[in-house]
């Protein structure tokens, strides 16, 4: 059997017809081509939904733990409100509260006479008398309270 052209129709096809039995390379291309978007996409996605928690990685820790659940909570539930609230606390610089507070602290604690607890992660300074002996600000205080 002979595979004849109908004779209405057009002698030159176009390079995207197949002749039949040979293997469709157009449609082997484009499925390759969509594979490659899709994962170029998903990659281009992913990357942009972890863009808050990059930026709040130079920051403290609890500032990017918030914003790491933010964008997990974005993610599950496709509420871009959480994303943008990340975004603009990653984008924020949250002020150290916690060491001058902790300074006074300390200095209201020697000035009534109690001894300072010392942090674990603190080395003494050079030069310092060990923490049982009292300096001598604080026999100076200690001899003004008796007096």
């Amino acid at each position: 059997m002979t595979t004849a052209i109908h004779p209405e129709a057009t002698h030159h096809l176009p390079f995207f017809i197949t002749p039949p039995g040979e293997t469709d390379i157009l449609l082997n291309v484009m499925i390759v081509f969509l594979a490659l978007m899709v994962f170029l996409f998903g990659i281009l996605y992913l990357r942009l939904h972890a863009l808050p928690e990059h930026m709040a990685h130079r920051g403290e820790k609890i500032q990017y733990e918030i914003v790491a659940v933010l964008a997990l909570i974005s993610l599950f539930t496709h509420n871009h409100i959480y994303w943008i609230l990340g975004l603009l606390l990653a984008l924020v610089q949250v002020p150290d509260f916690s060491t001058p507070l902790s300074q006074m602290a300390d200095s209201l604690a020697r000035m009534a006479g109690g001894r300072r607890k010392p942090r674990a992660a603190e080395p003494l300074p050079q030069g310092s008398p060990p923490q049982d002996q009292p300096q001598a600000a604080d026999r100076k205080i200690e001899d003004l309270s008796h007096a």
